[in-house]
């Protein structure tokens, strides 16, 4: 008879928004957990998120999927210290980072689910709750037999514009042109959703800082496409 107890009794999940990838943490980072982890990282609970409470205040929240190791992440909040980000990151090194940077920068208005971005958006976040949506670079998945593990898919699209206020947006941006093209169709047959440029591909927002991966990939010849899409 199978224990109760055990993982192994639960039924596993085949949608996730990430895969886990091994990553050493470094000390600096593992101490930026034991300082400012108590103040800036957030529990998973299956229950609504009350923005004006976790951030001790009532401005507009920005959600972000996949901050990598947070350098664009920290540029923005501090270019931005009137607007909350709520950012999603499973893989510990890179969270380490982002509470490195929050400590160095005194940034006050980051906060932190290290969880699967899905069940945060399923679970806790309400319907028009966000101003706007932040996912820059997922994994593009280069295979096509890859193709269905990408980030970016009609139903999970579905779930974030509904939770976008009328006239909040969602900015993609990634450096592999077919999934540029994937995100394009996905965005584009939503129907709470509407581009924003007439010319498929928005210019890069002013706020989106060019980060050393993405400088470094341009200066070999890669391209970079961002899109941005408003809530009707």
């Amino acid at each position: 008879m199978t224990d109760q107890t055990t993982p192994q009794a639960f039924p596993l999940r085949t949608i996730r928004s990430f895969v886990l990838r091994t990553g050493r943490t470094t000390a600096g980072q593992a101490k930026a957990f034991e300082t400012q982890g108590p103040q800036y990282l957030l529990p998973y609970a299956p229950e609504l998120c009350r923005f004006d409470t976790i951030f001790q205040r009532t401005a507009p929240t920005v959600l972000e999927i996949g901050f990598g190791m947070g350098e664009a992440t920290a540029q923005i909040a501090a270019g931005k210290p009137d607007t909350n980000f709520l950012c999603c990151e499973v893989h510990t090194p890179g969270v380490g980072a982002l509470l490195k940077r929050i400590e160095e920068q005194h940034l006050t208005n980051i906060r932190i689910l290290q969880h699967d971005a899905v069940e945060v958006i399923d679970h806790m976040l309400a319907l028009g709750s966000l101003d706007g949506i932040h996912i820059f670079f997922p994994d593009p998945w280069h295979k096509k037999k890859h193709n269905k593990r990408r980030l970016i898919q009609t139903p999970l699209i579905a779930n974030l514009a509904a939770r976008l206020k009328p006239g909040g947006y969602l900015h993609c941006a990634t450096d592999w042109q077919p999934y540029a093209e994937q995100i394009l169709q996905v965005l584009g047959t939503e129907p709470m959703l509407q581009n924003t440029s007439p010319d498929a591909y928005a210019p890069k927002p002013d706020y989106r800082p060019l980060t050393k991966f993405e400088n470094r990939g341009i200066k070999l010849g890669h391209g970079v496409w961002d899109l941005v899409f408003k809530r009707l």
